[in-house]
């Protein structure tokens, strides 16, 4: 039949998600046309016989010159879209468990029944198609519509007028933009209003580093069309301080367009939480039933003379990407931070500077998530690359002229040559405008949170990297993680309990790093590690790293290795444990099967 086989795992044990299908009846959706339309056209085809696939098995199967991934489980078929929405992955090599198909890539999960999205990051869900059994052939049948489309967004409801409510989510990344769909998947009719301090719509923030000549309008996770369609109102350009006051109202307000809204410019300046109302820099206010605060994290910078001069570069924006990338051509760059951040840049400007050179506290590059030996084996490649280190050493000064860097003073006594200089060396989280507010924040300025992602503060939800939250993989440990994926996850979980859902985090953090054309996958907690167990060959890069901790793997690594990291996430996700001797087992006999 021409299918394409994928390599499944053993996860019998885990138990079914019971998502269910959303009802159609008044809702949206992006497929329906408003005015009256012909009968559809429908294809039908035999994909192969019922006996021929066993159960938890998936396979690519084309109709009409399309793919669609064909799922037994259970002894039933289903057959949603075959790639992933998130950056479309072939979904035929990830892992299939009961209920669900786990990307191999970054970790994002569909129900295999509706298509629908358990795990995040991605915003849209999956196609889903019929599939019947006929005198023990398969038989898909689909709508000539939809055959072209293998994602979709999910079902969602618009505003009521009638409806008085008011939702208000303050800051522009995946936490408040997930928690505004999430709202309208859930039925919310009443107003929701997105506010972010940037000039652009939500977008895709890790392609920054990734690929620093990125256009704005290519990476937003939803076009303006989007916002105005499910009536989620923008406010742009806006920053926000909170504190326990409320001062004057009735100042005059600007107005750009978004799409077929109008969304406000607004300055927040304080909000009273008891009254539950927020005033902007132009003087307006806003009222609101519930508030999602999710304003990210900021870009330290060096603290040292020089740090001001104009071609030392933070990277957090599209606008300074941009700069970056047009600076560094043919110029010699200095690169200070050796984490996820500086190593992206340097393999992006690898080709198109005159010289990069990177500077470390560290001995290797990711020694505090990943360790020595695979800092070491990924800092090889680099060198071949042509990429300098200086490791274990810190800059100390900033040397310019007329106000442009032109040279970067190691601790070691070392001067390199300097047309640019970028800044990776962390973040803070942005939440300094809390100072004084009744939302209790931690002694790294990251705000509370319980399971629901509820503040200490009622109607007061956070999400994203500014949040320590409770992770179930460490008995609830109260823990702060500034992953893309989190971040989705968090917002998800506040719209639900905002909608009185009563549902706790429950999810393995995911997340991954792209270098001179090859992916390190990383899942789980690892934190405190006491020793790593390897599969495969560091030296070849090909490899896959558990963590151990108190004799049970608590994260795991893979480099050329795929989809093993997507299985330990999927076995995590379950509740189960990985003893260390089942990861020493699994590594002798050099499989990627667990069970």
């Amino acid at each position: 039949m021409g299918a394409s086989r994928s390599r499944s795992v053993d996860l019998r044990t885990l138990p079914d998600t019971g998502a269910k299908e959303h009802e159609l009846h008044g809702v949206r959706h992006t497929y329906q046309s408003k005015v009256k339309e012909e009968p559809e056209t429908m294809f039908e085809k035999e994909v192969c016989l019922a006996t021929e696939m066993q159960d938890e098995e998936m396979r690519e199967v084309e109709i009409k010159n399309h793919k669609v991934l064909l799922i037994k489980s259970n002894g039933e078929f289903s057959a949603i879209g075959h790639l992933c929405s998130h950056y479309g992955s072939p979904l035929v090599k990830g892992v299939l468990s009961h209920g669900r198909v786990r990307c191999p890539r970054h970790g994002a999960c569909f129900n295999i029944k509706t298509g629908d999205i358990e795990e995040f990051p991605c915003v849209d869900g999956l196609q889903r198609f019929k599939v019947e059994v006929q005198d023990g052939k398969v038989i898909l049948s689909i709508s000539a519509k939809i055959l072209e489309l293998n994602k979709r967004t999910q079902d969602m409801v618009t505003r009521s007028p009638g409806n008085k409510g008011v939702i208000l989510l303050i800051g522009g990344g995946p936490a408040s933009l997930i928690c505004a769909e999430t709202l309208r998947q859930e039925g919310y009719k009443g107003r929701v209003i997105l506010a972010t301090k940037e000039m652009h719509l939500p977008y895709d923030r890790p392609k920054l580093s990734k690929s620093l000549n990125s256009q704005v309008e290519n990476i937003l996770l939803r076009k303006a069309e989007f916002y105005s369609t499910y009536d989620i109102e923008v406010l742009t350009n806006k920053e926000v301080l909170l504190l326990n006051m409320v001062m004057e109202e009735n100042h005059p307000k600007r107005f750009i367009a978004i799409g077929e809204k109008i969304a406000l410019i607004l300055q927040a300046t304080s909000v009273n939480t008891k009254k539950r109302k927020v005033r902007f820099k132009d003087g307006t206010t806003q009222q609101y039933d519930n508030l999602l605060i999710a304003t990210g994290s900021i870009p330290k910078m060096l603290d040292c003379p020089g740090a001001d001069l104009e071609n030392v570069c933070l990277l957090r924006t599209p606008e300074d990407a941009n700069k970056i990338d047009e600076l560094a051509t043919g110029k010699n760059v200095v690169i200070v931070g050796s984490s996820f951040i500086g190593m992206e840049v340097a393999a992006y400007l690898a080709e198109k500077a005159k010289s990069v050179s990177v500077i470390g506290t560290s001995e290797v590059p990711y020694q505090n998530v990943l360790g020595i030996e695979i800092g070491k084996a990924i800092m090889k490649m680099f060198e071949q690359e042509a990429i300098k280190f200086y490791m274990l050493d810190h800059v100390t000064e900033l040397r310019g002229e007329d106000g442009l860097l032109k040279e970067v003073v190691l601790a070691s006594g070392k001067v390199l040559p300097s047309d640019i200089c970028v800044v990776g060396i962390g973040v803070t989280p942005a939440t300094s405008f809390l100072n004084g507010s009744p939302i209790k924040t931690d002694s790294k300025g990251t705000v509370v949170v319980d399971q629901f992602m509820q503040t200490s503060v009622a109607k007061v939800f956070a999400a994203g990297d500014i949040t320590s939250f409770p992770l179930p993989l460490q008995n609830n440990q109260s823990v702060n993680i500034g992953h893309w994926q989190l971040a989705h996850m968090q917002g998800h979980v506040a719209a639900l309990n905002m909608q009185k859902k009563n549902t706790g985090i429950n999810t393995v953090p995911f997340f991954w790093t792209h270098f001179f054309g090859k992916s390190l996958r990383y899942a789980g907690y690892g934190t405190g590690y006491e020793e790593v167990i390897f599969q495969g060959d560091i030296g070849e890069l090909k490899f896959a790293a558990f963590y151990i901790k108190e004799d049970k793997v608590v994260a795991v690594a893979s480099l050329n290795y795929d989809p093993v990291v997507a299985q330990v996430a999927e076995v995590l996700a379950s509740g189960k444990t990985i003893s260390k001797s089942e990861a020493e087992y699994v590594a002798f006999k050099n499989e990627l099967a667990l069970t």
